[in-house]
């Protein structure tokens, strides 16, 4: 059997909890899933048949809506907190990628200073003694 990414086992996207045992771990009614999927807090997978499928991400999510409306706000607060959490998550993620690039630039821009640099043994060094009647030797 040929597995995917998603279907590796300990992967937390992979779709494997019917909607009574992904209640039941998220500690709320079945119904309160559906809600959450019709208010677009939750997207399970469906099967062929369209059953849902909750991943261990979903159920994450699941109980991070339920702290959230336990704090106060309600369904369409918690669902905007959690765009932004995953605007900030992306945002994060390219911070990361442009400081890696910047950190190669420098160090590439580091090498290229390197090799140009002549150590100073190295470097020959022509001193020409100023001769007796010149401006450089009358310090009056």
């Amino acid at each position: 059997m040929n597995m995917g990414r998603d279907d590796m086992p300990g992967n937390p996207s992979r779709a494997v909890y019917v909607i009574s045992v992904a209640a039941e771990l998220a500690g709320m009614h079945p119904q309160t899933l559906r809600i959450y999927e019709r208010k677009g807090l939750v997207d399970p997978t469906r099967t062929g048949g369209g059953n849902r499928r909750y991943s261990e991400a979903d159920i994450e999510r699941l109980r991070h809506v339920a702290a959230l409306t336990a704090a106060g706000l309600n369904l369409e607060g918690a669902k905007r907190v959690l765009e932004l959490e995953a605007e900030l998550e992306k945002l994060r993620a390219e911070l990361e990628r442009v400081r890696a690039e910047a950190r190669e630039t420098l160090e590439r821009t580091h090498r290229a200073y390197r090799r140009d640099l002549v150590p100073l043994r190295q470097a020959t060094v022509r001193w020409i003694r100023p001769s007796p009647g010149s401006r450089a030797s009358n310090t009056n």
